[in-house]
């Protein structure tokens, strides 16, 4: 298999440099967990009453599902989800990656399912020149690395984008005892029967066209957490907070008036592409909302 290269860059002694550790969980055969656990993980019920997600670690604050980015967004504080995609290697290996492509976000080109494990680690993501701050090229993790990294310290969200992934994804959820400390994300909601039936926390997210004929009280005995595009109508908003799945989480927010339109029409949870900025910026409360929309 040949992988075209569009575009060569030096990153050779600065992509290592800028790795963040991988080994520092330091797990064995049975991954029993960082030590900052103690007895047992961080799970979904230790979140706040509206928590923050930093949607795929901070887009626009950090380099995208990097570990660098992810490091970021943990130590700042400003959400209590990180947001990963994830996609599959030829060999099955699951990859913290949005695109199908390597050529938006890495130094390549062609498909991510076009390498297997090994090619992977010579593939080194390629920072946005508009992200604050000084970043450097490095590797995109695998799932197992973010989990080892993460998991159990923070509550994480996996988007399935490639539904032959979920197995896998699965078994390392599982094999490290994270099943109610990990959000399995899918817009397919026969995916998230599945994923449910798997033992997992099921995440389903909707674009706004897709709310407008959606009938979520339908997933409720499946779907944990709705994930709702903020750019939908109130009515279609108001229509899934009311169908008893027990969160409705809206996405992608980027602005303090978008939060609190959403926090306004009920949902409790708020995935963003810029916690850092929505911090800065804290949330009216509905009410006073609800008034400034005329409800």
């Amino acid at each position: 298999m040949v992988v075209m290269v569009t575009s060569i860059v030096a990153t050779g002694l600065a992509a290592v440099a800028s790795v963040v550790s991988l080994t520092l969980a330091g797990h064995g055969g049975g991954h029993p967990g960082p030590l900052e656990w103690g007895g047992a993980p961080l799970t979904v019920d230790s979140l706040p009453r509206v928590p923050y997600v930093a949607h795929r670690g901070g887009a626009r604050e950090v380099p995208e599902n990097s570990m660098s980015g992810l490091m970021a967004a943990y130590r700042r504080g400003t959400a209590q989800v990180l947001d990963v995609d994830t996609r599959v290697l030829r060999d099955g290996t699951p990859v913290a990656f949005h695109d199908a492509s390597l050529n938006r976000t890495t130094f390549l080109g062609g498909e991510v399912r076009l390498l297997d494990a090994r090619e992977w680690r010579g593939v080194r993501l390629r920072p946005r020149d508009r992200l604050p701050g000084s970043w450097r090229a490095e590797r995109p993790p695998t799932v197992a690395e973010v989990l080892d990294r993460f998991g159990g310290r923070i509550v994480l969200m996996l988007e399935a984008k490639d539904p032959r992934g979920v197995d896998r994804l699965a078994a390392l959820i599982r094999s490290r005892g994270l099943t109610r400390s990990v959000f399995v994300n899918t817009n397919d909601p026969e995916v998230a029967r599945r994923v449910h039936g798997l033992g997992l926390l099921t995440q389903l997210w909707r674009s706004a066209r897709q709310l407008r004929t959606d009938r979520p009280e339908r997933w409720r005995p499946y779907v944990d957490l709705l994930d709702v595009d903020i750019r939908a109508r109130d009515a279609d908003l108001r229509r899934a907070v009311r169908s008893g799945i027990p969160r409705v989480w809206a996405h992608t927010v980027v602005t303090p008036a978008q939060r609190d339109r959403a926090l306004a029409l009920g949902c409790d949870g708020i995935i963003t592409d810029a916690p850092g900025r929505l911090a800065r910026h804290p949330a009216r409360t509905p009410g006073a909302v609800s008034a400034a929309l005329g409800r």
